[in-house]
């Protein structure tokens, strides 16, 4: 029997493994989901016209599997991991660590039953009806509890700056859940939300683009402010810097939803003053790109030899990316090029790609020989993955910038007798040739995951103890 990793008695690591193997296996379900919808996109005849495996019930399955289940799970993992080694305590309660895991799965494997069914309130990455978004406040109180829990028994009288991030995270998305999610139900599947018109509009694209700033954005920046260092073996590169970025962050990211509403039925001063926000974040958001990588002063020649390292940096080069091109298409004269068009898929992918699965990459290449007291199986395969992440990526997001501003260009463009040039059905066959190469992205993207998925597998059985100090 191998000898148990050092701290696994004062720590609760099992928690910690089984939602580290669950963001792996969800992550490969929806990177393929999202093959296969951008298949059915190029090739819309691949479904047979089976209404459970359509696009349209598809996508939502995609977007939650790949940010609530996937990423949802990374950030359960890392979070309870983080939050025990920087207080020096273990989980708040086993009992609420359990109930976090398998109630978040139950959530899951509900998604996965209801969306192909077609039951979805039709709400963007909040389609899950009712009793759904019943069970998933039941879980975030759980979890909310073990954290503050943990944080309260600290045996360390300093909260890293991690742990601010995880818990903005934790407690700005119960509150957008709750009030965006705020209905009467009907019947056990159909609820009438309480908002109506543009109000529900408004209170959406709060909740939606709060959800890419809280959950796919703060909370990573908790992974990022803790694994980094670790990996690089070096201290944050500022740590003042890193708390001017949290209060920076968490105080303009709430206000910028309204800039997804340009040119509706939303007062113009209110799509105004969410574009005016969202460009005053580019502010915080370079400063905390610019603390992670320079965090690696003193230790650039690691990334000749580390892998992992690698994930990290270029995570957060594509973060800097995508946080740069999200306030410019907020912009009016931008947005009216860019809304409704395919540059928009190629900016949130840049982010949820580039960002948020390749610095979970990183993460869970750092944990596992730590949670299962072995050595890498194989560094060699860590660096094909990431070439083929990195590749498979640049196609995808590419593809979309190109087909995105071609639409944009088509849509508005006219003859001299004020007609428009182009029919909406050449617009699509325009961008048929680019939906094939985002397809092949998606493709190259998901065999680097496959390839993770198999080095994490022959990880956990490798005899070889670890050298890598844990505690």
């Amino acid at each position: 029997m191998r000898t148990p990793s050092a701290g696994t008695e004062r720590y609760d690591y099992d928690v910690v493994k089984l939602f580290t193997i669950m963001s792996i296996i969800y992550g490969i379900v929806g990177f393929l989901l999202g093959v296969i919808i951008a298949l059915e996109l190029a090739f819309p005849g691949i479904n047979a016209g089976i209404p459970y495996i359509s696009f349209g019930r598809l996508r939502p399955l995609h977007t939650s599997a790949v940010i609530f289940a996937f990423g949802g799970s990374v950030l359960f993992a890392t979070s309870y991991y983080v939050v025990q080694r920087t207080c020096k305590a273990r989980l708040f309660s086993d009992f609420l660590s359990r109930f976090t895991f398998w109630g978040w799965n139950l959530v899951i494997v509900l998604a996965v039953v209801t969306y192909p069914l077609g039951l979805s309130q039709g709400k963007e990455y909040a389609e899950t009806i009712w009793p759904i978004d019943v069970l998933i406040t039941l879980v975030w109180v759980a979890y909310f509890i073990n954290y503050v829990g943990t944080l309260a028994k600290r045996q360390e009288k300093h909260i890293y700056v991690a742990n601010w991030f995880y818990l903005a995270f934790i407690i700005t998305v119960a509150m957008l859940h709750i009030v965006n999610n705020l209905a009467i139900p009907v019947n056990l599947t159909d609820s009438y939300s309480i908002y109506s018109g543009v109000q529900d509009a408004m209170i959406q694209w709060w909740y939606g683009h709060n959800a890419v700033g809280f959950f796919l954005t703060a909370a990573f920046l908790g992974l990022m402010y803790y694994f980094i260092p670790k990996q690089a073996q070096r201290p944050v590169y500022s740590y003042r810097l890193s708390i001017v970025h949290f209060w920076a962050l968490v105080f303009l990211y709430i206000w910028a939803g309204p800039h997804h509403l340009h040119y509706t039925a939303l007062p113009d001063w209110a799509g105004t003053l969410g574009a005016t926000f969202s460009i005053m974040l580019l502010l915080p958001s370079w400063g905390g790109m610019i603390n992670g990588i320079m965090t690696l002063s003193g230790a650039w020649h690691k990334l000749r030899t580390d892998p992992i390292l690698r994930f990290f940096i270029i995570s957060l080069s594509f973060y800097g990316m995508s946080t740069f091109e999200g306030p410019m298409m907020s912009i009016k004269s931008v947005n009216a090029l860019s809304h409704y068009t395919d540059w928009t898929i190629g900016h949130v992918h840049s982010g949820a790609l580039g960002w948020v699965a390749m610095v979970s990459f990183g993460a869970i290449y750092h944990l596992v020989p730590r949670l299962w007291g072995t050595t890498t199986w194989s560094v060699r395969l860590i660096n094909v993955h990431f070439w083929l992440a990195t590749i498979g990526i640049v196609i995808y997001i590419v593809s979309m910038w190109i087909s995105g501003i071609m639409q944009g260009l088509m849509w508005r463009a006219y003859d001299h007798y004020g007609n428009l040039t182009y029919s909406f059905a050449e617009t699509v066959g325009a961008m048929h040739p680019y939906y094939v190469i985002r397809a092949v992205g998606g493709i190259v993207f998901l065999l680097g995951a496959l390839l993770m998925a198999f080095n994490v597998i022959k990880t956990i059985g490798n005899k070889t103890p670890s050298t890598t100090r844990t505690v």
